[in-house]
């Protein structure tokens, strides 16, 4: 499988890197955190690491290590707005639940 974006996700994602200056890609990771077990984690890469691996999705790279590919293959990134929110989704087919505010899930 792999990991993709959506138009939206990636516009905003190369605007970040724009105005940042710098960067070749976003990294999306998870983390042992919150209520349910694991949370996302996206950061900006400047480098990208020999064990990484390497997704693109609209002209926008997406780097994820090996151990976090396990939870969030075949996951696409969203960005969107309602109403006064907005902020980065994550629709992953592996999710078998998650905590009532929505930060953290389980595999």
């Amino acid at each position: 499988m792999a990991i993709t974006m959506t138009d939206s996700a990636a516009e905003r994602v190369q605007n970040f890197l724009e105005s940042r200056g710098k960067g070749v890609g976003l990294r999306l990771g998870v983390k042992t955190s919150g209520c349910s077990g694991m949370a996302y984690v996206l950061e900006f890469v400047d480098a990208i690491d020999d064990q990484d691996q390497v997704f693109e999705s609209h002209g926008v790279k997406i780097i994820v290590d090996p151990k976090s590919l396990l939870y969030i293959d075949g996951t696409e990134l969203d960005y969107g707005k309602e109403g006064l929110n907005e902020g980065f989704k994550f629709n992953n087919p592996n999710v078998k639940d998650q905590c009532g505010c929505g930060e953290s899930f389980t595999i």
